[in-house]
C-alpha cells in the first residue's frame, strides 16, 4: 500500500504559479512512478504529468506542456508538480497517482490521493 497527500494547491491570478506536492508514505517510494492528474467540475478525470521511478523519464498533456513540470525527490518521498503561467482552464481538483511503471491513463494507476483544488481566476 502507498498512502498519498497532496498539498500546496488554492487561489492564484491567471499568469500567476503554483507548486504542488505529493508525498508519500507505506511501501517504498522509489519504486513507484508517479502521476498527476486533475478533474474539473463536471467533467472527466484528466492526465495531466507523469515520472518514472528514477525521474529519467516524464511525460505532460499537451495542455500543459511547457508550463507545467512534474518532479521527484525519492529522499524526501515526494513528488511536486510545478505550474507556472496559470490559465482559468487549469482551474481542477488536482490529484496525484502511484503505479509501478510509468503511464498516462487514468485507470492504470493504482493508488490515490484525496486532491487538492486549484483555483485560476481571471
Amino acid at each position: 500500500q502507498v498512502q498519498l497527500v497532496e498539498s500546496g494547491g488554492g487561489l492564484v491570478q491567471a499568469g500567476g504559479s503554483l507548486r504542488l506536492s505529493c508525498a508519500a508514505s507505506g511501501r517504498t517510494f522509489s519504486r513507484y512512478a508517479m502521476g498527476w492528474f486533475r478533474q474539473a467540475p463536471g467533467k472527466e478525470r484528466e492526465f495531466v504529468a507523469a515520472i518514472s521511478w528514477s525521474g529519467s523519464n516524464s511525460y505532460y498533456a499537451d495542455s500543459v506542456k511547457g508550463r507545467f513540470t512534474i518532479s521527484r525527490d525519492n529522499a524526501k518521498n515526494t513528488v511536486y508538480l510545478q505550474m507556472n503561467s496559470l490559465k482559468p482552464e487549469d482551474t481542477a481538483v488536482y490529484y496525484c497517482a502511484a503505479r509501478h511503471a510509468i503511464a498516462t491513463m487514468t485507470d492504470d494507476y493504482d493508488y490515490w490521493g484525496q486532491g487538492t483544488q486549484v483555483t485560476v481566476s481571471s
